[in-house]
């Protein structure tokens, strides 16, 4: 093996090494997923939306989004509200516990990325894009449907909350 192939694959191995690291840490500490952390962000930053528009902001699909609320209902993160006027309408709301969690949950990583990735270049960003399709491509990973979320494997899947402190 060449020293640029071995300097890719080294490359490629820190990055997936960062990932599974951050969400490491996410699901022992705060029993959460990224894509987890993601809506219950949304939900509290868009009071009284309907799980549509809380997946339209986290740019994934409304299955999932369903999903994965119903998994941050259960954990009592988040819950469905009828609206008064149409009790057909259903939002969402953060708990009190929802947002304990997340005043305390470290920022997806992907934030940092985009901060980091804003203050390049125009053409440097360019560069980094293609570069990285390139990449995906001959790992015949091309065809693969992804949300821009950096986290790996199923994005619906959960982890067990931490034991919480008696009251």
């Amino acid at each position: 093996m060449h020293p640029l192939e071995t300097d890719v694959l080294v490359a490629l191995r820190r990055i997936v090494q960062a990932i599974d690291q951050h969400s490491n840490r996410l699901g022992k500490e705060f029993g959460l997923t990224t894509p987890q952390l993601l809506v219950l962000q949304a939900v509290a930053v868009m009071p009284e939306q309907p799980i549509r528009a809380i997946s339209a902001e986290v740019t994934l699909s409304q299955a999932t989004v369903t999903s994965i609320v119903d998994r941050l209902e259960r954990r009592g993160l988040v819950e469905r509200q009828r609206s008064g006027g149409d009790r057909r309408k259903v939002f969402l709301a953060i708990t009190d516990t929802g947002r304990e969690v997340l005043a305390s949950a470290p920022k997806p990583l992907q934030e940092n990325f985009i901060m980091r990735f804003d203050s390049l270049q125009n053409w440097e960003q360019h560069q980094v894009v293609f570069v990285l399709q390139r990449v995906a491509e001959m790992m015949g990973a091309k065809h693969l449907d992804a949300a821009p979320l950096l986290v790996t494997g199923d994005v619906t899947r959960g982890h067990p909350l931490p034991e919480m402190p008696p009251d």
